[in-house]
């Protein structure tokens, strides 16, 4: 079983990161354990910090982490560089997957897998599992030769981020907003994708919305409110039905009430 590990994480962005005062706190002071096979949401409004989450654990150099830890079983996650993290086990996949000209899905996705896995897979089984995934997600095969995200349509994208996903097999899988801007069919295909590995790899994921509607497709074990840069409110699965009635106003109103005390 694979544990991912955050400690009183506190991330800042901006000048003077450091610590000398000219930075914006972002996250102030989160804990949170995710097991294999377990579904974390973590949900709130926009701007309360959980893409600064999904980044700092990546190790986007735009934030700065100010305090606490994050360990992949026992290993210091904040000590490793961005593809060390990748080969550790981590999966980011973005809100926003950036376009690669020149590189086909191809390519960069045995890329990936050669330097994750540190060998290239074996090409005759590599391309079969291609397909098969593709085929999964209802993907023309032909995706497989068009560079990376180029021209790709806000659904495609975030099939080909699950893709991802699927041929890498992290151990713990971030998820960033993976059903904006996707409408039903997609969000469906999507979420089935995600409900695989879960399945199959026993991946811990790491679902980060501010939505309920991808949660009808993908059950979390544990739903956590996210507003200001902390964790305000965890529970069950019930949480995500709560929030879906009432919204997340009464946790923004007494957070900010806290802060003025």
């Amino acid at each position: 079983m694979s544990v991912l590990e955050i400690r009183d994480l506190h991330v800042s962005v901006g000048e003077g990161s450091s610590g000398d005062g000219g930075a914006k706190e972002i996250l102030r002071g989160v804990d949170l354990t995710v097991r294999s096979g377990e579904t974390h949401a973590i949900m709130g409004p926009n701007g309360s910090g959980k893409s600064t989450l999904a980044y700092s654990i990546a190790g986007h150099p735009k934030y700065t982490i100010t305090r606490g830890t994050v360990t992949l079983d026992g290993e210091d996650v904040l000590a490793m560089t961005v593809d060390e993290r990748a080969r550790a086990g981590l999966f980011l996949a973005m809100q926003y997957p950036v376009e690669v000209p020149g590189v086909s899905v191809s390519n960069f996705l045995r890329t990936a897998a050669t330097a994750v896995q540190g060998e290239a897979p074996k090409l005759r089984t590599w391309v079969k599992d291609v397909r098969t995934e593709m085929t999964a997600l209802e993907m023309d095969q032909a995706f497989a030769e068009r560079n990376v995200n180029e021209g790709f349509s806000g659904g495609e994208k975030k099939r080909h981020e699950i893709l991802q996903m699927r041929l890498l097999k992290p151990k713990i899988a971030i998820l960033d907003e993976t059903d904006s801007g996707l409408d039903v069919d997609a969000l469906r295909v999507v979420s089935e994708g995600v409900n695989r590995s879960r399945e199959d790899s026993d991946v811990g994921v790491l679902l980060i919305t501010h939505y309920t509607r991808i949660l009808r497709y993908i059950k979390p074990d544990f739903v956590h409110v996210f507003v200001a840069g902390r964790i305000v409110e965890e529970g069950g699965s019930e949480l995500a039905d709560k929030l879906e009635n009432e919204g997340y106003a009464a946790y923004v109103k007494g957070t900010a009430e806290v802060a003025s005390a």
